[in-house]
């Protein structure tokens, strides 16, 4: 009886100090999360970006470069980023260029950038980038070749009809294209850059609590005998490509994606993993099980077949031509970290940032709640299931309710919506849209 008391209670503690690892990794990257989203929001907000969309026809290296600028000012969240590259591929936009924006959508934003360089070290940041123009050049190189002929024609074809012929009303670009000092003085559109930042936040928060918990349950709980057992080590040039090879998989069956998988790199990384081991394990974040599901809904098996051996191509290959530059230039860290977080407040900069940020974060969703009487939300709308603001006439997803149009961010949150449209009847939903009723109707080719 003792030995179970004992047990319970050992097993209780290791689950609280798990839970309390996490606790702090967030705590350590409260203030850089406030600032990336919010300078992501204040992008998405203030620069335009429909022209960039009708000049993504094929992917030459300028197409790719727009496709690119496209998906860096775009949300980091990947089930947005998937959504939105299947809106461009149904606008006309070429295949490839439309998996280039998806990839620069997750792994050339600010937000990931300064989160890595408080959790990890400026190294894996810089690699970030310099990996992911990496990896958008070896995906348009070798996507020209890999996604070609029928299956691509097929796959145009099933997206067109999924999402028929309706578009919502033209985009208001007016704010967009002023002056940038008219812009910053304009409280339109600082609301919609809080709003942008809001919603960000709202759809990624899934990923952020379970990547944050996941990664403390690892670190603690996880003996440093098995990552050895996962990840070779010790055999020079092979370890790295074993493990930039296992990176990838471990990120598909972990289910966490966006930035949600930076705690989980740095445990990783605590574990032993190399460093080219954990750029290709953050690229990662587009192969995981959820989106593999929605690439196959998209597109067709055979073609998502295909992404998920190119992208998991392109990832270890970027994540080893990556440890190699940085190898050769010095800047691989000698170290890995064996404290990621700690285990208790202090006053130090880290508290009074997060304090400072809060306050601004604070404002910012002053500025989203009361965005109408500021004058934002022109020409956008709020998906009522995740939060979301998107543009009426770029939604990847809409469907008629209630005698009005609803919009959405993807498919994904369409499809919730439909099934109990009476749950989102709250303050999320744009003001525009009555509120739900059980009878709800689907408008016909409004399936997008």
């Amino acid at each position: 009886m003792d030995a179970v008391l004992l047990s319970s209670v050992h097993w209780l503690d290791s689950i609280g100090r798990s839970l309390r690892e996490g606790f702090f990794m967030f705590w350590e990257t409260l203030w850089p999360l406030i600032l990336g989203f919010g300078l992501s929001g204040a992008v998405q907000a203030f620069v335009s970006h429909e022209a960039m969309q009708r000049k993504m026809g094929d992917h030459r290296p300028l197409a790719v470069i727009r496709a690119s600028g496209l998906g860096m000012i775009s949300s980091s969240c990947s089930y947005a980023a998937t959504a939105m590259a299947k809106s461009l591929f149904v606008k006309g936009a070429d295949f490839v260029a439309s998996l280039v924006f998806m990839f620069a959508s997750t792994n050339l934003v600010i937000e990931l950038g300064v989160v890595l360089v408080v959790l990890m070290g400026w190294q894996f940041a810089v690699s970030e980038f310099v990996g992911g123009v990496i990896m958008i050049v070896l995906l348009a190189t070798l996507g020209g070749l890999w996604f070609r002929g029928k299956v691509v024609v097929a796959a145009r074809a099933r997206v067109t009809n999924d999402s028929g012929h309706a578009h919502g009303p033209a985009e208001n670009a007016a704010l967009q294209n002023e002056p940038w000092g008219r812009k910053l003085r304009s409280k339109g559109g600082w609301a919609d850059a809080a709003t942008y930042t809001m919603a960000d936040l709202t759809m990624l928060r899934r990923e952020l609590v379970i990547g944050y918990a996941v990664a403390g349950f690892l670190t603690i709980l996880v003996p440093v005998a098995f990552w050895n057992t996962v990840f070779l080590h010790g055999h020079g040039f092979w370890t790295s490509a074993e493990n930039v090879v296992v990176g990838p998989f471990i990120a598909i069956i972990s289910f966490v994606c966006s930035i949600g998988n930076v705690p989980l790199a740095a445990a990783l990384w605590k574990g032993g993993i190399s460093f080219g081991g954990v750029v290709s394990f953050i690229f990662a974040d587009l192969i995981t099980l959820p989106l593999l599901l929605i690439y196959r809904r998209y597109y067709g098996t055979r073609l998502m077949m295909r992404m998920l051996a190119l992208f998991w191509a392109v990832m270890a290959i970027a994540g080893l031509i990556t440890e190699g530059i940085f190898r050769a230039a010095g800047l691989v860290p000698k170290v890995h970290r064996t404290l990621i977080a700690p285990d208790h407040f202090s006053w130090n900069y880290t508290t009074y940032l997060n304090f400072v940020f809060l306050v601004l974060f604070g404002v910012l969703y002053w500025a989203y709640r009361n965005r109408e009487r500021l004058g934002g939300g022109e020409g956008t709308a709020l998906d009522p299931v995740c939060g979301m603001q998107v543009e009426k006439a770029s939604a990847p997803a809409s469907t008629e309710h209630a005698g009005a149009q609803v919009y959405f961010c993807s498919d994904r949150c369409r499809l919730r919506y439909e099934g109990d449209p009476a749950r989102f009847a709250s303050d999320k939903t744009d003001p525009s849209v009555p509120s739900p009723t059980p009878s709800s109707t689907t408008s016909p080719g409004a399936n997008r």
